[in-house]
């Protein structure tokens, strides 16, 4: 059972998510919050396994509410979820610890399966939020980490890293490639140690910067 904080300022959202989450088996809503600094109190108490975070909320932010409460729940995982016109919110989210991000638009089967690979241990990230990410990060040279050369990267898994830095989750990957997924998490894990990478949005910065 995946534990679920839904964190909103607006209560027709968060009324639409727990309908949403509690309509299949696996998913429990174990709270809501209305603004960052509730949120915060909340997964002290209540130890989400998934937070489905607002960014822009009255009072404390969405950004505030994920650095602490990761800071105090460490094992949580939060997965943003954002609009079309949040792109100066994305990476210092991103920095504060979120896991992915999903917009809000995504269809029900897209926003489950991000609660699903997030509380798998793996980052939802929805194709446009992660182009617009990269985007930025190649535009601005600020990307999260320095681009290096990648010695000793297979041909399978350049093929992997390219899926990677077009947005693609694991399971599209697999797909693409005739991979299992089980495949495809080790190339990716192999991919973000030999490139030092901390997130899916470095390795695909990685992707988009042309690496040879």
């Amino acid at each position: 059972m995946i534990r679920v904080l839904l964190v909103d300022d607006q209560r027709l959202v968060r009324a639409g998510l727990r309908m949403l989450c509690e309509s299949v088996p696996d998913m429990q809503v174990v709270g809501e919050a209305a603004d960052g600094a509730a949120a915060v109190r909340l997964a002290e108490q209540v130890h989400p396994d998934v937070v489905l975070m607002d960014l822009r909320m009255p009072g404390m932010d969405g950004t505030t509410a994920t650095s602490r409460i990761l800071a105090q729940r460490p094992s949580a995982r939060v997965v943003v979820l954002t609009t079309f016109d949040d792109d100066e919110h994305l990476y210092p989210a991103l920095a504060a610890g979120a896991c992915g991000f999903l917009v809000k638009d995504a269809s029900p089967d897209e926003l489950l399966d991000g609660v699903r690979r997030a509380a798998a241990g793996d980052s939802p990230f929805s194709p446009a939020v992660l182009r617009r990410l990269v985007e930025q990060a190649v535009r601005h040279q600020q990307a999260p980490v320095a681009v290096p050369a990648l010695p000793g990267v297979t041909e399978r898994e350049r093929e992997v890293l390219a899926l990677v830095g077009q947005g693609l989750s694991n399971p599209e990957i697999a797909a693409r490639l005739h991979l299992g997924v089980t495949t495809v998490k080790t190339h990716v894990a192999n991919l973000m140690a030999k490139t030092g990478s901390a997130n899916r949005v470095q390795l695909a910065v990685h992707a988009a910067s042309g690496t040879r």
